[in-house]
């Protein structure tokens, strides 16, 4: 079994789990075609969950154990802290005050992602019973597909989470649905572009698209990918079908092999993947086995370009080393306290960081590598920290009388806030997704002797890295 030890691996893979519409629930094409986005002025006036002097809120965390064990995957050293970083960082904003004169009061919930039943049981007892809740924040992506409409469109509850699809989850979720991640609407428009005017897409090109077989995964395909390239003048790619369900594991083994003997006897060189982890893994695989290594436009579908970069050296540097993609995501940098111009963290991360370090104990043991406090620049910690607060100063804003409308009215006000994840994000209206700007990223297997990563902390030489292939531009709407 190979071990993973990135920590984005582990959230890419809770997130993956997802049936992502499997359900039937209102995530196809005739939800958006009858469902229009509600104005934050028709949500919904209650304020269920404020208690007193506190506010009731859900925090989920994925327990991973048994579909980690199948998929070969363990987890990064930060995972087992999340608990940790959860209580940290609300005790931080109680005790400064907390919001408004109010606490949060944590309500940590363990679940299984496999479980659909389990996820739907947990929704309805957040937002039909008790103890109430105002809302639900995700910092990892964990909770995912339906699971966030339950929340947010059947429950009328607040939620802010990292997992994202296409613009028709928030159409529908709206204006209670908001994500810390990108649109993938805006993500695989932009990756077409950027494609196009490198050369990747068009020109002659054997284009082919390996999509799962969730719903979410059509949708994006049929109703946001196609016309996209078609626009760019490619109408016609190949597609193939992956099965991406977790509970699939067995197919989906089975079929990689296939999928790939077919696009390398069809002549093709260019592949857009458009799978979850659980999915992409066992393409790599089969891309390595046959030894067949097409040019893949990675992107933060399914996070594809993250989870590539935890997968070189081992087990699948052939199949990833050079490959390039699309990112909102600040990963590039160092994870050290250093200035940012020097590489180091970014302005929200360092925020988190000072505070981290500064606290009055320190709640994490920091990884035998690196001295001192430290934290994954795209870890646990930082993304956790980056979903609380962004909670808090919403509810803040929102004033002393905290209802769900002045919460998303408040959230429509957030603009150039400083991420973990991503640099910036910016609300609105009618703009549920944060992320702004994207980069194109490569994923580069390092050579010491020819460093082609920035030195890390202490000088210390990184193995894999991202270079910078286009900084920071804005992303396609």
């Amino acid at each position: 079994m190979v071990t993973l030890a990135l920590a984005v691996i582990a959230a890419a893979l809770a997130a993956a789990t997802g049936t992502s519409g499997g359900r039937g629930a209102p995530a196809g094409r005739e939800a958006r075609a009858t469902t229009a986005g509600s104005p934050a002025d028709r949500a919904s006036t209650s304020s269920r969950g404020v208690v007193g002097n506190t506010i009731n809120v859900v925090f989920p965390i994925s327990n991973l154990t048994g579909l980690s064990d199948q998929l070969g995957f363990a987890g990064d050293p930060e995972d087992a802290q999340q608990v940790n970083a959860i209580d940290f960082y609300v005790n931080q904003v109680n005790r400064a005050g907390g919001i408004n004169g109010r606490k949060i009061h944590p309500v940590v919930a363990n679940f299984d992602p496999t479980d659909e039943a389990e996820m739907r049981a947990l929704c309805k007892d957040w937002t039909e019973g008790s103890p109430p809740v105002f809302a639900v924040v995700d910092g990892l992506g964990a909770w995912n597909g339906d699971n966030e409409l339950c929340v947010a469109q059947e429950g009328h509850t607040p939620f802010i989470g990292e997992w994202t699809t296409v613009t028709n989850w928030t159409t529908t979720g709206s204006p209670y649905l908001w994500w810390l991640g990108p649109d993938q609407a805006a993500i695989l428009r932009t990756l077409v572009a950027w494609a196009s005017s490198a050369g990747y897409v068009g020109r002659g090109r054997k284009l082919a698209v390996v999509a799962g077989d969730r719903a979410s995964d059509r949708l994006a395909l049929e109703d946001y990918l196609l016309p996209d390239l078609k626009r760019a003048g490619v109408p016609r790619p190949l597609v193939q079908t992956i099965p991406a369900d977790p509970s699939d594991l067995a197919a989906t083994q089975s079929e990689a092999p296939l999928v790939v003997q077919r696009l390398h006897a069809a002549g093709v060189g260019v592949v857009i993947p458009l799978v979850p982890f659980n999915a992409f893994f066992p393409y790599l695989q089969a891309e390595t086995t046959q030894q067949y290594f097409p040019r893949l436009l990675l992107s933060d579908y399914e996070s594809t370009i993250t989870i590539g970069l935890g997968l070189v050296p081992v087990p699948y540097e052939k199949a990833l080393d050079g490959q390039e993609g699309v990112t909102v995501e600040t990963l590039g940098g160092i994870d050290d306290d250093r200035p940012e111009s020097q590489g180091g963290y970014d302005p929200g991360v360092r925020s988190c960081f000072d505070s981290f370090r500064k606290g009055p104990t320190y709640p994490f043991p920091a990884p035998p590598v690196h001295p001192g406090p430290w934290i994954e620049e795209q870890g646990p910690i930082a993304s956790w920290c980056q979903a609380i607060r962004l909670f808090a100063d919403a509810a803040r804003e929102a004033g002393r009388h905290l209802t769900r409308r002045s919460f998303v009215e408040a959230m429509a006000r957030v603009t150039d806030y400083p991420g973990t994840l991503s640099p910036i994000l910016t609300y609105g209206p009618d703009k549920f997704d944060g992320p702004v700007e994207y980069r194109v990223v490569r994923i580069h297997n390092n050579d010491p002797a020819h460093n082609g990563c920035i030195n890390n902390y202490k000088n210390r030489i990184q193995a894999t890295c991202w270079q910078v292939v286009q900084n920071w531009r804005p992303l396609l709407s």
